[in-house]
């Protein structure tokens, strides 16, 4: 029985770090084990140009704690006005490793989101003449369309249309959470990657909709895309844990104060930053694939972003009694709750 594993240091494709108070509350959660992250742009206001990623990363390292290395890795929010120009600028200077596509109100803050996705051809075209990647929120917000096909419908009316009409496009889906999705990227390219790559997050090899809704609302299981039937979990797992390298880790970590998520509202987040490496050793242990753990969590995401892998390391142990996760972190605004599982871990970071 395996009880512990040295893996690459690894990295988060997807994540939420909030700004001001909150960011200097949760950050060190992610530095402590992460070497880079993907940085979501929607703050209010959101990152649209270069020189607000640049002034936002600047806020991010400055909130880095003394003696942690950490590596931001900063995105531009595409909307309607955003100016092809600018962007290959950013992306020339190193600043931005990609940009971000919110179809509008879609999820938390994607209110300037696209609606006419002809608008922001100039700017698609622009970026696979560079070769910089388009992150892709996958839901389609028509009120006719049900919550729980909105991904599905997402990749057959706006994502294959936009990769057919963009030779070159290089496309992240993130945080599927559909087995259309993990087999649409199967049905393109190759196993040693291409232009398409997809992010699957820890709580959705977790959960499915009935952790959200039986016995109760939970509203700390509740997310967007929200998680869908035990049959798409399942996919996830299976693509998450096959060696893929299409298929990488980028947690959607998302913090709300308890204020906010037990709200009227309820908002939409599941705050994983502090566990997510030892909830990813528990499934990929439960399905026989500790061997595959390093490929998604530290190696597949650097080869698709074209970056090199970490050159540090980080070590997980198995011990016999259920380590302690903290219920929540503390932040001046309120405590932010930590993802509850809903089962004994044995695994933690050395």
């Amino acid at each position: 029985m395996t009880d512990s594993l040295t893996i690459t240091r690894p990295d988060d494709w997807h994540l939420h770090l909030r700004d001001g108070d909150m960011l200097r509350a949760v950050l060190p959660e992610t530095a402590r084990h992460f070497g880079r992250a993907i940085i979501m742009p929607n703050l209010v206001p959101p990152v649209v140009t270069g020189d607000q990623a640049a002034a936002y990363r600047d806020r991010i390292l400055a909130a880095l704690p003394q003696g942690m290395s950490f590596a931001p890795l900063m995105t531009l929010y595409l909307t309607e006005d955003t100016d092809p120009e600018d962007v290959a600028a950013a992306h020339a200077s190193g600043l931005v490793t990609a940009v971000k596509l919110y179809p509008a109100g879609a999820t938390t803050n994607s209110a300037s989101g696209v609606t006419n996705f002809d608008k922001v051809r100039p700017v698609l075209e622009k970026m696979a003449e560079i070769g910089l990647p388009l992150c892709t929120h996958g839901e389609v917000t028509d009120p006719d369309i049900d919550i729980f096909d909105r991904e599905a419908v997402f990749i057959d009316r706006v994502l294959d249309p936009i990769r057919r009409a963009t030779p070159g496009l290089r496309v992240v889906m993130e945080h599927i959470t559909t087995a259309n999705a993990a087999d649409y990227v199967r049905s393109q390219g190759t196993v040693d990657g291409g232009d398409l790559g997809a992010t699957i997050t820890t709580h959705h090899l977790i959960i499915n909709r009935n952790a959200i809704l039986v016995g109760g609302i939970k509203p700390h299981y509740y997310c967007l895309p929200v998680a869908k039937r035990e049959e798409h979990r399942l996919a996830l797992r299976a693509a998450a844990t096959s060696g893929d390298k299409r298929f990488f880790l980028g947690t959607d970590s998302a913090p709300h104060t308890d204020a906010n998520k037990l709200s009227a509202c309820g908002c939409a987040g599941c705050f994983t930053a502090t566990n997510t490496m030892a909830l990813l050793a528990h499934v990929f242990e439960e399905d026989g694939a500790l061997d595959h753990l390093e490929g998604f969590a530290s190696k597949h995401g650097p080869a698709f972003y074209r970056l090199p892998e970490n050159k540090a390391t980080l070590t997980l142990v198995k011990s016999d009694a259920p380590v302690h996760i903290p219920q929540s972190i503390a932040t001046p605004d309120g405590p932010v709750t930590v993802f509850d599982p809903g089962f004994p871990v044995h695994w933690t970071v050395a």
